[in-house]
């Protein structure tokens, strides 16, 4: 049996060649990085070399991994158990993990909370931005349209009205700050309106910005690091 063709690619499975039940953030770190990137899929059964040993209890082991998966991950992601018996006779648990929308889910146990993110074959600990970006998207959010906390009235926008009047031939009004996502209703910038302005207070940035005929859309794309 190819695992590939069970599975796929290297990066949407890991294997285990059994149910380590005294170290659980041995197989759970994947449950938490498959869940937080593009889904996969664990197998158990499986040395590290690629061997199909089978599991001598696969219904027994099944219940313990749900059991762990439950107890384990904050939040539960959403994820299906099944067997796979081969050809000899040898069977095979695999627990499938879907990508989750409630980022980021957490590895709890041990006296740790741990997000991990899929990175090649590895699932590896989630990096400080990492974080953040997954806390976003569960957030169903974007860095651009966070508050900041500057006041709209402290800065200008000449820069951004003479590029807007030059590619539409209409004047940028007030109103289209609100409705371009720059200001909310407070009169506060947003992320987005703080890296647009004439005099940027977002230090060590780079702004990307797109215009399609016939589309008045603005796409910012950001970088930027602390000092």
């Amino acid at each position: 049996m190819n695992i590939k063709d069970l599975i796929g690619e290297a990066t949407e499975y890991d294997k285990k060649l059994a149910l380590e039940e005294k170290k659980p953030k041995s197989w759970c770190k994947s449950v938490s990085a498959f869940a937080n990137t593009f889904g996969g899929a664990l197998i158990f059964g499986i040395s590290d070399d690629g061997q199909i040993i089978g599991l001598e209890d696969s219904e027994g082991d099944a219940e313990k991994i749900s059991e762990a998966v439950k107890t384990r991950l904050d939040p539960i992601p959403e994820f299906k158990l099944r067997f796979h018996k081969t050809d000899d006779g040898k069977v095979l648990v695999i627990l499938d993990i879907y990508k989750g929308n409630e980022t980021p889910y957490y590895y709890s146990g041990d006296g740790v909370l741990e997000a991990y993110v899929r990175v090649g074959n590895e699932s590896v600990k989630a990096s400080v931005a990492e974080l953040t970006r997954l806390v976003l998207r569960g957030k169903n959010t974007s860095y651009d349209s966070q508050n900041s906390t500057y006041k709209a009235d402290d800065y200008a926008f000449s820069k951004l009205k003479e590029r807007y009047k030059k590619w539409t031939g209409s004047s940028f009004d007030e109103k289209d700050f609100i409705s371009f996502g720059l200001v909310n209703e407070q009169g506060e910038l947003t992320n987005a309106g703080a890296l647009l302005a004439d005099e940027s207070p977002v230090l060590c940035s780079r702004l990307f910005c797109t215009r399609w005929n016939g589309v008045r859309l603005l796409i910012q794309e950001k970088k930027c690091r602390n000092m």
